[in-house]
């Protein structure tokens, strides 16, 4: 069974003409603000133009690639959709990266430069060292883009460290140029107008690397806009210029880069730019800047609910609140639900479902229905199905399988991983290219789509199937419960055996007899074979770069055991 869909019409633009035609609309309209600081879309425009110029100065053409290796700064904003007009290919990598995963990604995409800040500058220097090409470091500072007096106090407390660079670099080490002065360079040069190719790589983003190496994702001008214009459409919201954003999710990742930034962009509203995320930092952000939208991962509005600046907060401004990249529980839906309806909010968290392979989201929860576990209905133009696991028979609804699509949002493929492409987008009899999600999940008679989890993250115990989701679903639920994540661990007798780990809440003491409590209700929800044979009590656990739970990161712990 296919799920139905409605169907838009994608211009055939780039992402940079798709910016410059909503700046021709709006000009005086505020693009992005960055502490305040605001950037109108005429004035973004000329940055753009400014910076593609400097590239297209330096030496650089067409399908050149430059990696972006930053925070949420206006000067990595600037950069990707200069280089996008300039058709360089952007290649986005996160800037807290391990030294040799730097060098693995520059030296994989071919870099030819590599955009940082200078906090960064020591560590991307000593990864170089082991990349085969030349690669231009363009260093930006984060207080060029600050208000003065705002730029002052950083200097004074962080950046100071670091006005050394680059003059820091070692005898015959990497051409460093600063971003203000890189971008004066395209002065004299005249760019040729913008040339849209269906087919061409824009972006390059990386996977979480399940097994082995990250894999690089080429993704389409199409891919992106055609997101932009399908999210808002399944918004199912009045969206228009001057409405603001709250931007936290980051650039590197999809969801940041696709939905965060992009559609918002492309449809003359405001991005409020976030380095990072912090707590507190987010609280003061919500209360002074009052967003119409934030999105974001399920820790980040986990972490909501317990900063003690919010608990009077009106959030009656928000319009929009959506939730993507990990699976967002019940629980954790319920009690959001209700923070935002204790806070004057008039909405409900929405959940998302996707996969970096098609951006970000292709499914999103209505605006006013919810069927408990379901990720909502496909996007406009993207087409859902499941599949028996290992085939490509189609089930019917009700039937779990794994979760396939395609839509206009589908990536080309991986970069030179030919074998893997072909594993993951397959052409059925149907003639069309599906994209194969390598998750569980199943489809009801009106087309909702439920998410289980990956197909790889499922135990087998006694030779049942064992989904974690689903069990961490319930320990969520208990009130001893602040968040939890369940693995499964090499068992002789069961093959494997199932582990909770758990973080209480504050003020719960970490005991035998919480311990037991949390069983004793648990119990009544879960099959005995599926029951947790232990649970350890951690004060936090590992996170991903995006803020998901690391539960690949607790199988390696536990894998060290045997």
């Amino acid at each position: 069974m296919h799920s139905q869909t409605i169907h838009l019409d994608y211009p055939k633009l780039t992402m940079f003409q798709m910016i410059e035609k909503i700046s021709r609309e709006y000009p005086r309209e505020t693009a992005y603000e960055f502490y305040q600081k605001k950037t109108s879309y005429e004035s973004f425009v000329r940055q753009i133009e400014e910076a593609a110029a400097a590239f297209v100065a330096m030496g650089l053409r067409r399908d050149d690639v430059v990696t972006i290796c930053m925070p949420n700064c206006p000067q990595a904003l600037v950069c990707f959709y200069a280089l996008n007009r300039a058709g360089i290919v952007a290649n986005m990598v996160h800037p807290q990266s391990a030294r040799n995963e730097i060098t693995y990604y520059l030296t994989f995409s071919g870099s030819k430069a590599i955009l940082i800040l200078d906090m960064f500058y020591e560590k991307v220097v000593n990864a170089l060292e082991n990349v085969p090409q030349e690669v231009t470091i363009l260093m930006a500072r984060m207080q060029d883009e600050l208000p003065l007096h705002l730029a002052g106090l950083f200097v004074a407390k962080e950046g100071r460290k670091y006005l050394r660079y680059p003059g820091s670099s070692r005898e015959g080490g990497p051409k460093t140029i600063l971003w203000k002065h890189f971008v004066r360079l395209g002065k004299k040069v005249s760019l040729p107008a913008p040339e849209y190719e269906e087919d061409r790589t824009a972006v390059i983003l990386y996977s979480g690397g399940t097994s082995g190496a990250p894999k690089g994702i080429c993704l389409t001008d199409m891919n992106f806009n055609a997101l932009a214009l399908q999210a808002v459409k399944a918004i199912e919201l009045d969206f228009r210029a001057g409405l603001r954003m709250l931007s936290c999710m980051p650039l590197f990742h999809g969801f940041g880069l696709g939905i965060n930034l992009h559609t918002i962009l492309i449809h003359g509203a405001c991005c409020i730019l976030m380095p990072n995320f912090n707590g507190k930092t987010y609280a003061r952000m919500l209360m002074k800047r009052k967003p119409n939208f934030i999105a974001g991962v399920p820790t980040i509005f986990n972490a909501l609910l317990h900063i003690p600046e919010l608990e009077k907060a009106d959030l009656s401004f928000l319009m929009g609140m959506f939730c993507g990249g990990d699976s967002l529980t019940v629980e954790l839906k319920k009690k959001i639900d209700r923070f935002l309806k204790d806070h004057n909010a008039d909405i409900q968290v929405r959940e998302g479902y996707g996969l970096t392979e098609c951006v970000t989201a292709s499914c999103l929860t209505p605006k006013d229905t919810y069927r408990e576990g379901s990720i909502g209905l496909p996007f406009p133009d993207t087409y859902y199905c499941i599949v028996k696991p290992g085939t490509d028979d189609v089930l019917p609804p009700g039937e779990e399988g794994e979760i396939i699509l395609r839509g206009p949002t589908v990536m080309k493929g991986y970069l030179k991983n030919p074998e893997e492409t072909d594993r993951t987008l397959r052409r059925l009899s149907d003639g069309n290219i599906w994209l194969y999600t390598g998750d569980l999940g199943m489809m009801d008679e009106d087309g909702y789509v439920y998410f289980r989890q990956r197909i790889k993250r499922m135990i087998i115990t006694h030779g049942y199937n064992v989904y974690p989701s689903q069990i961490e679903n319930v320990l969520d639920g208990c009130p001893e419960v602040s968040y939890s994540c369940v693995i499964g661990v090499k068992d002789p007798r069961r093959m494997q055996r199932v582990r909770a780990y758990v973080v209480l809440k504050e003020g719960c003491p970490p005991t035998e007899e919480t311990r037991r409590s949390i069983m004793d209700q648990i119990s009544l929800h879960i099959a005995s074979y599926a029951l947790p044979r232990e649970i350890i009590f951690r004060e936090e656990l590992p996170k991903t770069l995006v803020g998901k739970v690391a539960y690949r990161l607790l199988e390696e712990e536990a894998e060290k055991e045997f």
